[in-house]
């Protein structure tokens, strides 16, 4: 005779560990059993008399419920990274929550529990593929002068485009092609923190008299713009024009150099005096 014994967990006590764990911030196999029980509203023994006295039945309820009850990575870091791929490879419209929750190996409901739809979802790949989080500590502790920093800003910048699975150029090329598209309400998200940030350190450099000043989100854009566009456009160009390209710390170097030239403050002139023309 088989040792197996076909417990069938109630719904209701199915909904309530998902709710526990949702409500916890942990996957279901991790909240202890004592939460569980309180939130069936029932004792621990109780629980543990429902549930067979294991949670590998509870764990398969949950499962075939459509939540990944636990025991692998969490849903939110195989959904960021499998929508980046995606992203990647296919382009903004291809992270669907369908096609995301099949790649990571999950319900589309538990990505609504995590993210609360698809806009959060690609929030989190954008903050975790594009250099948005770099800036801001680069920004709060500028590593040298105004050259030294914006040489910095240059060279992440260069990774972030060129670091796999390429996520921020796709969300850019989105953002060009649909403003008002998903790409775009990211960026409407986090520009209140590039305003703050690089925003922030350029303020700075204006009031110290180093920089001209000007309306802060076109400063910002004199900063990365050029670059940013470049570095969109670099494998074409390099298609093109092959050897004739400039390399990407020839071209770095040349944009500072731009920019700095650009946003140099300059003094005005004073007037000569009716006794020096003496």
């Amino acid at each position: 005779m088989s040792d197996f014994i076909d417990i069938r967990i109630p719904s209701d006590l199915v909904r309530a560990a998902i709710s526990a764990a949702e409500r916890r911030g942990e996957d279901v196999a991790d909240v202890p059993l004592t939460a569980l029980a309180a939130a069936a509203g029932i004792s621990r023994s109780t629980l543990l008399r429902r549930i067979g006295g294991s949670r590998r039945a509870l764990d398969d309820a949950v499962r075939a419920a459509g939540v990944d009850p636990g025991g692998r990575r969490p849903v939110r870091e195989r959904a960021v990274e499998a929508g980046a791929h995606l992203i990647s490879e296919h382009g903004l419209a291809a992270a669907t929550l369908e096609a995301v929750a099949e790649a990571a190996e999950c319900s589309v409901h538990s990505l609504y529990a995590t993210f609360g739809g698809r806009d959060g979802l690609l929030a989190a790949i954008y903050e975790r593929y594009s250099p948005i989080l770099d800036l801001e500590s680069l920004a709060a502790a500028p590593p040298g002068g105004l050259e030294e920093t914006v040489r910095a800003i240059y060279r992440m910048l260069v990774a972030a485009f060129g670091r796999e699975p390429r996520v921020l150029p796709a969300v850019l090329a989105d953002l060009f092609s649909r403003p008002e598209g998903p790409a775009g309400r990211v960026f409407q998200r986090y520009s209140p923190r590039l305003l703050d940030s690089l925003g922030g350190w350029l303020a700075a450099e204006v009031r110290a008299g180093r920089i001209r000043s000007m309306p802060l989100p076109l400063l910002i854009q004199q900063l990365i713009g050029p670059l940013a566009v470049h570095m969109i456009l670099r494998p074409a160009l390099t298609r093109a024009m092959g050897r004739d390209l400039p390399g990407v710390e020839d071209a770095c170097a040349v944009f500072a150099d731009n920019f700095l030239r650009a946003v140099a403050a300059t003094e005005v002139e004073k007037p000569e005096s009716p006794e020096s023309e003496a």
